[in-house]
């Protein structure tokens, strides 16, 4: 007796809908968000379950703790708003069916050993986001008042005295304000970083990943805490299309009548990269490339300088540089082997 179940999950109540294999809705119920009741409910349910619930908030605490009382757990990414009437109830049995009919699109959730490490990466990724938006906010209140900023350090300490003598008297008070706010924020990202540098060296796997090109501590730290396994990736291919780095390629109207019936005809097609990927993940490798043009790290950087000497465009160039650090650092993390720069060539 195979039971799928779709759950609506918010602050203060969650809403169940249980369909069969046939599609019959079985049961409904409302359930006070609460572990222990909600845990409590699934285990009643009789069956085989199947369990579906949407991305969101709530969603890494649900897997947690249901995920031990189903036979099947899906997180599923929201791609649209759903269209005409709405409901908790409709919302919960429409998962259920999507799960029955297998149209999901499963966000992996598994996190084993890492659980620490990615609550500090949150929390290290929060405070680097708000550090920046504080630099924001400074420079475009001296902005707004005619002061460029292209030139020197805005947010050195021994220089704020110069930068805020260039304010009109009314707005300095608010720029005061702002550095010490900009000085609270660098602090915590600070203590931030210390927490995940400290708990990815309790894992031996980072010592061996930072010995790739351009991946520092902290890369590798959200690294490990995003992908948790390396195995989620065959190849080095879905990694790319997980980290934003992979090219697809878009066409239309690619058939026209012939003598022998519809024939395909070549086309230019339109090339980009994948619209749904991991920001982080993107950054982190093409943070790497960077790095290691600035610091023109072997043998890297040469294949790096022999692309433009064929032709390829400098943001071409690095996008491959990126793509082969990614695939560099999934063949150690799965081999468990330092970065060997004879092993890793990747000369024509």
């Amino acid at each position: 007796m195979q039971r799928y179940i779709g759950l609506d999950a918010h602050a203060i109540s969650c809403s169940f809908g249980v369909i069969n294999e046939k599609g019959k809705k079985v049961g409904q119920a409302v359930i006070e968000t609460n572990g222990t009741a909600l845990v409590e409910h699934v285990k009643n349910i009789p069956g085989r379950k199947s369990l579906c619930l949407e991305e969101g908030g709530q969603s890494s605490w649900l897997y947690e703790i249901l995920s031990p009382h189903v036979d099947d757990l899906v997180v599923t990414r929201v791609v649209q708003k759903s269209q005409g009437s709405k409901d908790d109830f409709r919302d919960a049995f429409r998962a259920a069916e999507m799960l029955r009919l297998g149209n999901v699109l499963p966000v992996f959730k598994e996190k084993g050993q890492f659980s620490k490490l990615r609550a500090h990466s949150d929390l290290y990724g929060k405070m680097n986001s708000d550090s920046v938006r504080v630099q924001c906010r400074l420079k475009a209140l001296f902005r707004s008042r005619g002061v460029p900023t292209a030139e020197g350090d805005l947010y050195a300490p021994e220089q704020r005295e110069q930068w805020l003598n260039l304010l009109p008297v009314a707005y300095r008070s608010a720029a005061e304000v702002m550095y010490q706010q900009y000085d609270a924020s660098c602090r915590a990202k600070l203590q931030a970083a210390k927490l995940l540098k400290k708990e990815s060296h309790t894992h031996p796997i980072s010592r061996i990943l930072q010995t790739a090109p351009g991946m520092g501590e902290i890369r590798v730290a959200q690294l490990m805490a995003i992908v948790v396994t390396p195995y989620r990736f065959r190849t080095s291919r879905q990694l790319w299309s997980y980290s934003g780095l992979a090219i697809e390629m878009r066409s239309s109207s690619d058939w026209i009548p012939g003598p022998e019936g519809w024939q395909r005809v070549n086309l230019d097609k339109t090339r980009g990269l994948v619209r749904a990927y991991n920001r982080t993940m993107k950054d982190i490798f093409k943070g790497a490339a960077v790095t290691v043009l600035q610091h023109r790290m072997q043998p890297l950087y040469n294949d790096y300088l022999r692309q433009q000497q064929q032709g390829t465009k400098p943001p071409m160039a690095r996008l491959t540089l990126a793509r082969r650090i990614a695939a560099t650092v999934l063949a150690m993390w799965k081999n468990k082997e330092a970065y060997d720069p004879n092993k890793y060539r990747y000369e024509r």
